[in-house]
């Protein structure tokens, strides 16, 4: 153990002062060689090129209001009052995300104990009354149906009148001729089958000829 950890520290060693030290600069003779030019390619334009572009193209004069009044610029200033005038897209901009501003969404709803209690059991009581109310009424509705099938039923099972056979009152009373008028069929299934409704969903002022 004692040789494994004696040819390990010099390595660390090594390691450490690699990572940790600061690099050596770079010598004198290199840095004379590579000369770094100060000043831009666009900025470097003699003065003959700049006679010969003519005082409307001159970078120094036109370009910088062209660039002004091109550019994406938010705000100028006005040359009468002095006065701030704002970009209208950035309004529109500003007045968007002020609604999602956290000044602008109400604070969550909080409610003590005894408060949540008695929204609580008002909530229930309200839906424990209109299940009470949808019982009831599926109860009428199931009575209701029941009776029309006992009726059919024994109407089905009864003969008559006369020499008529088992059930035709009960066929009678499903074809339902006349009840409409002679030849006549519900108005519900007269209106054409279409794929869209109409713009006048009923006609209130149709009347039986």
């Amino acid at each position: 153990m004692s040789s494994t950890t004696a040819t390990l520290l010099p390595s660390l060693r090594a390691l450490t002062t690699r990572l940790f030290s600061r690099p050596s600069p770079l010598p004198s003779s290199i840095l004379s060689k590579c000369q770094f030019s100060t000043t831009s390619p666009t900025l470097a334009l003699s003065k003959a090129s700049i006679a010969k572009l003519g005082p409307k193209s001159q970078p120094g004069k036109g370009s910088s209001k062209a660039s002004g009044a091109k550019g994406g610029q938010t705000t100028r200033r006005s040359k009468r009052k002095g006065e701030v005038v704002r970009d209208p897209r950035m309004i529109n901009l500003l007045r968007h995300f002020a609604i999602l501003s956290p000044q602008r969404i109400p604070a969550p709803l909080r409610m003590a104990r005894n408060r949540y209690l008695r929204h609580w059991t008002i909530h229930r009581a309200w839906l424990l009354f209109r299940r009470q109310q949808r019982e009831a009424r599926e109860k009428t509705w199931m009575r209701q149906y029941q009776s029309m099938n006992r009726a059919c039923e024994e109407l089905r099972l009864t003969s008559g009148p006369g020499t008529r056979e088992e059930g035709y009152l009960f066929r009678m009373a499903m074809e339902k001729k006349g009840v409409y008028g002679l030849k006549g069929v519900p108005i519900e299934y007269a209106r054409a089958q279409t794929e869209t409704p109409a713009r006048v969903p009923w006609d209130h002022e149709w009347k039986r000829d």
